[in-house]
Protein backbone atom coordinates (compact mmCIF):
# COMPACT_ATOMS: atom_id res chain seq x y z
CA UNK A 1 0.00 0.00 0.00
CA UNK A 2 2.75 2.40 -0.85
CA UNK A 3 2.04 6.05 -1.54
CA UNK A 4 3.92 6.78 -4.76
CA UNK A 5 4.95 10.30 -3.67
CA UNK A 6 5.97 9.38 -0.12
CA UNK A 7 9.35 8.27 1.16
CA UNK A 8 9.94 6.03 4.19
CA UNK A 9 9.20 8.58 6.89
CA UNK A 10 6.94 8.73 9.89
CA UNK A 11 3.30 9.66 9.37
CA UNK A 12 2.95 13.45 9.43
CA UNK A 13 -0.05 13.20 11.74
CA UNK A 14 2.05 11.22 14.19
CA UNK A 15 4.83 13.80 14.00
CA UNK A 16 2.51 16.76 14.52
CA UNK A 17 0.75 15.26 17.49
CA UNK A 18 3.52 13.21 19.07
CA UNK A 19 3.35 14.96 22.44
CA UNK A 20 -0.43 14.65 22.66
CA UNK A 21 -0.41 11.01 21.68
CA UNK A 22 2.41 10.10 24.07
CA UNK A 23 0.49 11.71 26.89
CA UNK A 24 -2.62 9.73 25.98
CA UNK A 25 -0.76 6.44 25.97
CA UNK A 26 1.04 7.19 29.23
CA UNK A 27 -2.24 8.09 30.86
CA UNK A 28 -3.75 4.83 29.71
CA UNK A 29 -0.77 2.87 30.93
CA UNK A 30 -1.11 4.21 34.46
CA UNK A 31 -4.88 4.39 34.61
CA UNK A 32 -5.00 1.69 37.28
CA UNK A 33 -3.63 4.24 39.76
CA UNK A 34 -0.37 2.38 40.33
CA UNK A 35 3.02 4.00 39.84
CA UNK A 36 5.04 0.78 40.05
CA UNK A 37 7.03 -0.42 37.07
CA UNK A 38 6.34 -3.73 35.40
CA UNK A 39 8.30 -5.96 33.06
CA UNK A 40 6.60 -4.49 29.98
CA UNK A 41 7.50 -0.82 30.54
CA UNK A 42 10.41 -1.02 28.09
CA UNK A 43 8.27 -2.09 25.13
CA UNK A 44 8.64 0.10 22.07
CA UNK A 45 5.70 2.19 20.93
CA UNK A 46 4.25 1.36 17.52
CA UNK A 47 5.09 3.82 14.75
CA UNK A 48 2.89 4.17 11.71
CA UNK A 49 4.86 4.97 8.55
CA UNK A 50 3.56 6.49 5.35
CA UNK A 51 4.58 3.44 3.35
CA UNK A 52 2.98 1.12 5.91
CA UNK A 53 -0.44 2.66 5.87
CA UNK A 54 -2.89 4.27 3.51
CA UNK A 55 -3.86 7.00 5.98
CA UNK A 56 -1.09 9.47 5.26
CA UNK A 57 -1.45 13.22 5.93
CA UNK A 58 -5.04 14.51 6.02
CA UNK A 59 -6.62 11.10 5.41
CA UNK A 60 -6.33 10.61 9.17
CA UNK A 61 -7.86 13.02 11.66
CA UNK A 62 -6.22 14.20 14.87
CA UNK A 63 -8.46 11.98 16.98
CA UNK A 64 -7.88 8.96 14.75
CA UNK A 65 -4.13 9.50 14.90
CA UNK A 66 -4.18 9.44 18.69
CA UNK A 67 -6.40 6.36 18.82
CA UNK A 68 -4.34 4.44 16.27
CA UNK A 69 -1.22 5.28 18.24
CA UNK A 70 -2.84 3.70 21.30
CA UNK A 71 -3.31 0.42 19.43
CA UNK A 72 0.13 -0.87 20.27
CA UNK A 73 1.92 -3.24 22.57
CA UNK A 74 1.58 -0.87 25.52
CA UNK A 75 -2.20 -1.00 25.38
CA UNK A 76 -2.13 -4.80 25.13
CA UNK A 77 0.10 -5.07 28.19
CA UNK A 78 -1.85 -2.45 30.09
CA UNK A 79 -4.77 -4.86 30.10
CA UNK A 80 -2.56 -7.84 30.95
CA UNK A 81 -1.12 -5.92 33.91
CA UNK A 82 -4.55 -4.84 35.15
CA UNK A 83 -5.50 -8.51 35.24
CA UNK A 84 -2.58 -9.16 37.60
CA UNK A 85 -3.91 -6.67 40.16
CA UNK A 86 -6.16 -7.68 43.04
CA UNK A 87 -9.06 -5.44 41.97
CA UNK A 88 -11.08 -8.01 40.02
CA UNK A 89 -13.64 -5.36 39.01
CA UNK A 90 -11.07 -4.08 36.51
CA UNK A 91 -10.17 -7.49 35.11
CA UNK A 92 -10.87 -8.24 31.45
CA UNK A 93 -11.24 -11.50 29.58
CA UNK A 94 -8.48 -11.20 26.99
CA UNK A 95 -9.25 -12.81 23.63
CA UNK A 96 -6.90 -12.80 20.62
CA UNK A 97 -8.07 -13.62 17.08
CA UNK A 98 -5.52 -14.75 14.47
CA UNK A 99 -5.92 -13.88 10.79
CA UNK A 100 -5.19 -16.81 8.43
CA UNK A 101 -2.75 -14.68 6.40
CA UNK A 102 -0.63 -14.09 9.52
CA UNK A 103 0.02 -17.75 10.27
CA UNK A 104 2.19 -18.42 7.15
CA UNK A 105 4.42 -15.55 8.31
CA UNK A 106 5.15 -17.26 11.63
CA UNK A 107 5.51 -20.65 9.93
CA UNK A 108 7.99 -19.35 7.33
CA UNK A 109 9.93 -17.13 9.71
CA UNK A 110 10.49 -19.88 12.29
CA UNK A 111 10.62 -22.86 9.90
CA UNK A 112 7.50 -24.51 11.29
CA UNK A 113 4.46 -26.14 9.77
CA UNK A 114 1.45 -23.85 9.77
CA UNK A 115 -0.26 -26.06 12.39
CA UNK A 116 2.80 -25.91 14.63
CA UNK A 117 2.96 -22.14 14.17
CA UNK A 118 -0.69 -21.72 15.20
CA UNK A 119 -0.27 -23.85 18.33
CA UNK A 120 3.03 -22.28 19.39
CA UNK A 121 1.63 -18.79 18.84
CA UNK A 122 -1.36 -19.78 20.97
CA UNK A 123 0.99 -21.14 23.64
CA UNK A 124 3.05 -17.94 23.66
CA UNK A 125 0.03 -15.66 23.94
CA UNK A 126 -1.43 -17.73 26.77
CA UNK A 127 1.91 -17.63 28.59
CA UNK A 128 1.51 -13.84 28.66
CA UNK A 129 -1.94 -14.06 30.24
CA UNK A 130 -4.30 -14.27 27.25
CA UNK A 131 -7.37 -16.35 28.06
CA UNK A 132 -8.61 -17.35 24.58
CA UNK A 133 -6.97 -17.55 21.16
CA UNK A 134 -9.29 -17.89 18.15
CA UNK A 135 -8.91 -18.46 14.41
CA UNK A 136 -10.81 -15.93 12.26
CA UNK A 137 -11.51 -18.40 9.44
CA UNK A 138 -15.08 -18.83 10.69
CA UNK A 139 -15.60 -15.07 10.35
CA UNK A 140 -14.30 -15.22 6.78
CA UNK A 141 -16.85 -18.00 6.16
CA UNK A 142 -19.65 -15.61 7.10
CA UNK A 143 -18.14 -12.74 5.10
CA UNK A 144 -17.78 -14.83 1.93
CA UNK A 145 -21.28 -16.33 2.22
CA UNK A 146 -22.83 -12.87 2.65
CA UNK A 147 -20.77 -11.49 -0.25
CA UNK A 148 -21.88 -14.35 -2.50
CA UNK A 149 -25.53 -13.73 -1.73
CA UNK A 150 -25.19 -9.99 -2.24
CA UNK A 151 -23.50 -10.39 -5.61
CA UNK A 152 -26.26 -12.64 -6.94
CA UNK A 153 -28.88 -10.14 -5.73
CA UNK A 154 -27.02 -7.22 -7.31
CA UNK A 155 -26.64 -9.12 -10.59
CA UNK A 156 -30.38 -9.81 -10.68
CA UNK A 157 -31.07 -6.09 -10.09
CA UNK A 158 -28.49 -4.81 -12.57
CA UNK A 159 -31.03 -3.56 -15.11
CA UNK A 160 -33.13 -1.73 -12.52
CA UNK A 161 -30.38 -0.30 -10.30
CA UNK A 162 -27.67 1.95 -11.70
CA UNK A 163 -25.07 1.14 -9.03
CA UNK A 164 -25.83 -2.56 -8.63
CA UNK A 165 -22.77 -3.59 -10.65
CA UNK A 166 -19.86 -3.77 -10.59
CA UNK A 167 -19.53 -4.96 -7.00
CA UNK A 168 -16.23 -4.32 -5.22
CA UNK A 169 -14.99 -6.50 -2.37
CA UNK A 170 -15.11 -4.92 1.08
CA UNK A 171 -12.58 -6.98 3.06
CA UNK A 172 -9.53 -4.69 2.61
CA UNK A 173 -9.57 -1.65 4.95
CA UNK A 174 -6.89 0.16 2.93
CA UNK A 175 -9.10 0.09 -0.15
CA UNK A 176 -12.18 1.07 1.87
CA UNK A 177 -10.32 3.98 3.44
CA UNK A 178 -9.18 5.22 0.05
CA UNK A 179 -12.65 4.87 -1.44
CA UNK A 180 -14.39 6.73 1.38
CA UNK A 181 -11.82 9.49 1.91
CA UNK A 182 -10.64 10.17 -1.64
CA UNK A 183 -13.19 8.81 -4.11
CA UNK A 184 -16.87 9.69 -4.52
CA UNK A 185 -20.19 7.97 -3.93
CA UNK A 186 -19.93 6.86 -7.55
CA UNK A 187 -17.45 4.29 -6.24
CA UNK A 188 -18.59 3.67 -2.65
CA UNK A 189 -22.09 2.72 -3.81
CA UNK A 190 -20.54 -0.28 -5.57
CA UNK A 191 -18.80 -1.67 -2.46
CA UNK A 192 -20.20 -4.89 -1.04
CA UNK A 193 -21.88 -4.25 2.31
CA UNK A 194 -20.65 -7.47 3.96
CA UNK A 195 -18.33 -6.75 6.88
CA UNK A 196 -14.72 -7.86 6.68
CA UNK A 197 -13.65 -11.04 8.50
CA UNK A 198 -11.98 -8.93 11.19
CA UNK A 199 -15.13 -7.07 12.08
CA UNK A 200 -17.40 -10.11 11.81
CA UNK A 201 -14.99 -11.79 14.23
CA UNK A 202 -15.53 -8.78 16.48
CA UNK A 203 -19.27 -9.41 16.35
CA UNK A 204 -18.74 -13.11 17.08
CA UNK A 205 -16.46 -12.50 20.07
CA UNK A 206 -18.37 -9.57 21.59
CA UNK A 207 -21.78 -10.98 20.63
CA UNK A 208 -22.03 -14.75 20.29
CA UNK A 209 -19.08 -15.74 22.50
CA UNK A 210 -19.88 -13.12 25.17
CA UNK A 211 -23.42 -14.50 25.43
CA UNK A 212 -22.13 -18.08 25.64
CA UNK A 213 -19.81 -17.09 28.49
CA UNK A 214 -22.45 -14.89 30.18
CA UNK A 215 -20.17 -11.87 29.84
CA UNK A 216 -20.90 -8.24 29.08
CA UNK A 217 -19.07 -7.22 25.85
CA UNK A 218 -17.17 -4.49 27.70
CA UNK A 219 -15.62 -7.16 29.95
CA UNK A 220 -13.82 -8.65 26.94
CA UNK A 221 -10.67 -7.07 25.51
CA UNK A 222 -10.47 -8.31 21.92
CA UNK A 223 -7.16 -8.20 20.07
CA UNK A 224 -6.69 -9.13 16.40
CA UNK A 225 -3.34 -10.23 14.96
CA UNK A 226 -3.29 -9.09 11.32
CA UNK A 227 -0.86 -8.71 8.38
CA UNK A 228 -1.27 -4.93 7.89
CA UNK A 229 -1.55 -1.63 9.73
CA UNK A 230 -4.78 -0.54 8.05
CA UNK A 231 -6.62 -3.08 10.21
CA UNK A 232 -5.95 -0.72 13.12
CA UNK A 233 -7.91 1.99 11.32
CA UNK A 234 -10.72 -0.40 10.49
CA UNK A 235 -11.20 -1.22 14.16
CA UNK A 236 -11.87 2.48 14.86
CA UNK A 237 -14.89 2.80 12.58
CA UNK A 238 -17.91 4.20 14.41
CA UNK A 239 -20.21 1.55 12.93
CA UNK A 240 -18.12 -1.13 14.64
CA UNK A 241 -18.84 0.22 18.12
CA UNK A 242 -21.66 -0.67 20.54
CA UNK A 243 -22.66 2.46 22.44
CA UNK A 244 -24.89 0.49 24.85
CA UNK A 245 -21.86 -1.26 26.30
CA UNK A 246 -19.29 1.44 25.47
CA UNK A 247 -17.43 -1.30 23.64
CA UNK A 248 -15.68 -1.65 20.27
CA UNK A 249 -15.95 -4.95 18.42
CA UNK A 250 -12.14 -4.99 18.14
CA UNK A 251 -10.27 -3.18 20.90
CA UNK A 252 -6.73 -3.46 19.56
CA UNK A 253 -4.98 -4.67 16.40
CA UNK A 254 -1.38 -5.87 16.49
CA UNK A 255 0.49 -6.77 13.33
CA UNK A 256 2.33 -10.07 12.98
CA UNK A 257 5.59 -8.15 13.16
CA UNK A 258 4.58 -6.54 16.44
CA UNK A 259 3.95 -9.99 17.94
CA UNK A 260 7.45 -11.07 16.90
CA UNK A 261 8.78 -7.86 18.45
CA UNK A 262 7.08 -8.81 21.75
CA UNK A 263 8.75 -12.24 21.58
CA UNK A 264 12.16 -10.68 20.97
CA UNK A 265 11.73 -8.16 23.77
CA UNK A 266 10.90 -11.01 26.14
CA UNK A 267 13.76 -13.18 24.85
CA UNK A 268 11.34 -15.90 23.79
CA UNK A 269 12.06 -18.26 20.92
CA UNK A 270 9.10 -19.69 19.02
CA UNK A 271 10.92 -23.03 19.01
CA UNK A 272 10.86 -23.17 22.81
CA UNK A 273 7.17 -22.33 23.27
CA UNK A 274 4.80 -25.12 24.31
CA UNK A 275 2.18 -26.01 21.71
CA UNK A 276 -1.39 -25.27 22.84
CA UNK A 277 -4.48 -26.02 20.73
CA UNK A 278 -6.31 -22.95 19.40
CA UNK A 279 -9.65 -22.29 21.08
CA UNK A 280 -13.07 -22.54 19.46
CA UNK A 281 -16.00 -20.18 19.95
CA UNK A 282 -17.99 -23.23 20.98
CA UNK A 283 -17.85 -24.61 24.54
CA UNK A 284 -15.70 -27.66 25.07
CA UNK A 285 -14.23 -27.67 21.56
CA UNK A 286 -10.75 -26.89 20.21
CA UNK A 287 -9.80 -26.02 16.65
CA UNK A 288 -8.34 -28.78 14.48
CA UNK A 289 -5.83 -28.30 11.68
CA UNK A 290 -5.61 -24.90 10.02
CA UNK A 291 -7.75 -24.48 6.91
CA UNK A 292 -8.11 -21.66 4.40
CA UNK A 293 -10.37 -20.58 1.56
CA UNK A 294 -9.68 -20.87 -2.15
CA UNK A 295 -7.56 -17.95 -3.25
CA UNK A 296 -3.87 -17.42 -3.86
CA UNK A 297 -3.01 -14.75 -1.28
CA UNK A 298 -6.30 -13.71 0.28
CA UNK A 299 -9.56 -15.05 1.65
CA UNK A 300 -10.61 -16.01 -1.87
CA UNK A 301 -13.60 -13.77 -2.44
CA UNK A 302 -13.18 -13.81 -6.22
CA UNK A 303 -13.06 -17.58 -6.52
CA UNK A 304 -15.93 -18.30 -4.14
CA UNK A 305 -18.23 -15.61 -5.54
CA UNK A 306 -17.41 -16.61 -9.13
CA UNK A 307 -18.20 -20.30 -8.58
CA UNK A 308 -21.34 -19.48 -6.59
CA UNK A 309 -22.62 -17.02 -9.21
CA UNK A 310 -21.89 -19.42 -12.07
CA UNK A 311 -23.99 -22.08 -10.36
CA UNK A 312 -26.81 -19.87 -9.07
CA UNK A 313 -27.22 -17.65 -12.14
CA UNK A 314 -26.26 -19.95 -15.01
CA UNK A 315 -26.35 -23.52 -13.67
CA UNK A 316 -22.65 -24.02 -14.41
CA UNK A 317 -20.40 -25.98 -12.03
CA UNK A 318 -16.94 -24.41 -12.14
CA UNK A 319 -14.30 -26.72 -10.71
CA UNK A 320 -11.11 -24.83 -11.52
CA UNK A 321 -10.64 -21.13 -12.19
CA UNK A 322 -8.20 -19.90 -14.83
CA UNK A 323 -6.67 -16.49 -14.22
CA UNK A 324 -5.59 -14.34 -17.16
CA UNK A 325 -2.91 -11.77 -16.28
CA UNK A 326 -3.44 -8.43 -18.02
CA UNK A 327 -1.12 -5.42 -17.63
CA UNK A 328 0.72 -6.97 -14.67
CA UNK A 329 0.55 -9.95 -12.30
CA UNK A 330 -1.51 -7.92 -9.83
CA UNK A 331 -4.34 -7.31 -12.31
CA UNK A 332 -5.93 -10.54 -13.49
CA UNK A 333 -9.32 -11.48 -14.84
CA UNK A 334 -11.57 -14.51 -14.83
CA UNK A 335 -14.47 -15.01 -17.24
CA UNK A 336 -17.36 -17.41 -17.73
CA UNK A 337 -18.72 -18.08 -21.19
CA UNK A 338 -22.03 -19.70 -21.99
CA UNK A 339 -23.41 -20.27 -25.50
CA UNK A 340 -20.58 -18.20 -26.95
CA UNK A 341 -21.31 -15.19 -24.73
CA UNK A 342 -19.26 -13.88 -21.80
CA UNK A 343 -21.77 -13.85 -18.95
CA UNK A 344 -19.44 -13.23 -15.99
CA UNK A 345 -16.28 -11.12 -16.00
CA UNK A 346 -14.39 -10.85 -12.70
CA UNK A 347 -11.05 -9.23 -11.87
CA UNK A 348 -8.49 -9.13 -9.08
CA UNK A 349 -6.89 -5.69 -8.67
CA UNK A 350 -4.07 -5.50 -6.13
CA UNK A 351 -2.07 -2.37 -5.33
CA UNK A 352 -3.03 1.27 -5.77
CA UNK A 353 -1.72 1.66 -9.29
CA UNK A 354 -4.20 -0.98 -10.47
CA UNK A 355 -6.92 0.49 -8.28
CA UNK A 356 -6.36 3.92 -9.84
CA UNK A 357 -6.68 2.51 -13.35
CA UNK A 358 -9.81 0.60 -12.34
CA UNK A 359 -11.48 3.72 -10.88
CA UNK A 360 -10.53 5.81 -13.90
CA UNK A 361 -12.22 3.34 -16.24
CA UNK A 362 -15.29 3.25 -14.01
CA UNK A 363 -15.63 7.04 -14.12
CA UNK A 364 -15.25 7.02 -17.91
CA UNK A 365 -17.96 4.39 -18.27
CA UNK A 366 -15.51 1.91 -19.76
CA UNK A 367 -15.63 -0.65 -16.97
CA UNK A 368 -16.95 -4.07 -17.95
CA UNK A 369 -16.33 -6.20 -14.87
CA UNK A 370 -19.13 -7.56 -12.72
CA UNK A 371 -17.00 -8.07 -9.61
CA UNK A 372 -13.52 -6.99 -8.51
CA UNK A 373 -11.54 -8.34 -5.59
CA UNK A 374 -9.72 -5.17 -4.54
CA UNK A 375 -6.71 -5.34 -2.22
CA UNK A 376 -4.50 -2.37 -1.38
CA UNK A 377 -1.29 -4.37 -1.02
CA UNK A 378 0.50 -5.45 -4.20
CA UNK A 379 0.69 -9.23 -4.01
CA UNK A 380 -2.32 -9.45 -1.70
CA UNK A 381 -2.79 -9.89 2.04
CA UNK A 382 0.29 -12.06 2.59
CA UNK A 383 2.34 -9.03 1.53
CA UNK A 384 0.85 -6.85 4.27
CA UNK A 385 3.29 -4.21 5.48
CA UNK A 386 2.95 -5.49 9.03
CA UNK A 387 4.78 -8.73 8.30
CA UNK A 388 6.48 -9.18 4.92
CA UNK A 389 9.09 -6.45 5.34
CA UNK A 390 12.87 -6.58 5.76
CA UNK A 391 14.68 -4.38 8.31
CA UNK A 392 15.18 -1.61 5.74
CA UNK A 393 11.43 -1.47 5.11
CA UNK A 394 11.49 -3.17 1.72
CA UNK A 395 9.51 -6.31 0.85
CA UNK A 396 11.30 -9.47 1.98
CA UNK A 397 10.79 -11.38 -1.25
CA UNK A 398 12.42 -14.59 -0.06
CA UNK A 399 10.21 -14.69 3.03
CA UNK A 400 7.13 -13.83 0.97
CA UNK A 401 7.85 -16.71 -1.42
CA UNK A 402 8.06 -19.07 1.55
CA UNK A 403 4.81 -17.68 2.94
CA UNK A 404 3.03 -18.22 -0.37
CA UNK A 405 4.27 -21.81 -0.48
CA UNK A 406 3.01 -22.40 3.07
CA UNK A 407 -0.33 -20.73 2.39
CA UNK A 408 -1.14 -22.66 -0.79
CA UNK A 409 -0.32 -25.93 1.00
CA UNK A 410 -3.04 -25.32 3.61
CA UNK A 411 -6.17 -27.40 2.82
CA UNK A 412 -9.02 -25.28 1.42
CA UNK A 413 -12.54 -25.50 2.84
CA UNK A 414 -15.81 -24.28 1.39
CA UNK A 415 -17.60 -21.87 3.72
CA UNK A 416 -20.86 -23.68 2.95
CA UNK A 417 -19.43 -26.83 4.53
CA UNK A 418 -18.95 -25.27 7.97
CA UNK A 419 -21.78 -26.75 10.06
CA UNK A 420 -21.12 -24.33 12.91
CA UNK A 421 -21.85 -21.42 10.59
CA UNK A 422 -25.12 -22.98 9.42
CA UNK A 423 -26.22 -23.55 13.02
CA UNK A 424 -25.29 -20.00 14.03
CA UNK A 425 -27.37 -18.57 11.21
CA UNK A 426 -30.40 -20.32 12.71
CA UNK A 427 -29.71 -20.28 16.45
CA UNK A 428 -27.94 -16.95 16.88
CA UNK A 429 -28.82 -14.81 13.85
CA UNK A 430 -32.46 -15.98 13.55
CA UNK A 431 -32.06 -17.00 9.90
CA UNK A 432 -30.03 -15.86 6.90
CA UNK A 433 -32.55 -13.19 5.88
CA UNK A 434 -33.26 -11.84 9.36
CA UNK A 435 -32.74 -8.26 10.49
CA UNK A 436 -30.28 -9.52 13.09
CA UNK A 437 -28.18 -11.18 10.39
CA UNK A 438 -28.22 -7.97 8.35
CA UNK A 439 -27.27 -5.79 11.33
CA UNK A 440 -24.56 -8.18 12.54
CA UNK A 441 -22.88 -9.10 9.26
CA UNK A 442 -23.29 -5.95 7.15
CA UNK A 443 -22.43 -2.27 7.23
CA UNK A 444 -22.53 0.63 4.75
CA UNK A 445 -19.92 2.71 2.97
CA UNK A 446 -20.15 6.27 1.68
CA UNK A 447 -17.83 9.06 0.67
CA UNK A 448 -16.57 11.25 3.53
CA UNK A 449 -16.41 15.00 2.94
CA UNK A 450 -12.75 15.96 2.87
CA UNK A 451 -10.83 19.19 2.38
CA UNK A 452 -9.51 20.03 -1.06
CA UNK A 453 -5.99 19.03 0.00
CA UNK A 454 -7.26 15.57 0.91
CA UNK A 455 -8.78 15.08 -2.49
CA UNK A 456 -5.55 16.04 -4.19
CA UNK A 457 -3.69 13.02 -2.81
CA UNK A 458 -1.91 11.12 -5.57
CA UNK A 459 -1.15 7.46 -4.95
Amino acid sequence: MKCENCSKKECSKKQKNDDTQSTSVDALSSSDGSEEKNEFDTLANAKILLSDCLACDSCMTLEEGARVFQQNQKEFFRVLNLNKKCDTSKHKVLAVSLCPQSLPYFAAKFNLSVNEAAKRLCGFLKSLGVHYVFDTTIAADFSILESQREFVQRYQRRNQEEHALPMFASACPGWIRYAERVLTNLVTSHICTAKSPQQIMGSLVKGYFARQQNLSPDKIFHVVVAPCYDKKLEALREDFYTALYNSAEVDCVLTSGEIVQIMEQNNVSMKDVTEVAVDSLFDGLKEGDVVRHDGKRSDGYLEHIFKHAAKELFGVDVKEITYKALKNKDFQEVTLEKDGETVLRFAAAYGFRNIQNMVLKLKKGKFFYHFVEVLACPGGCLNGKGQAQSEDGKPDRALLAQMEEVYTAIPARLPESNLHVQRMYQDWLEGMDSKKAQDTLHTSYSAVNQSTSSLDIKW
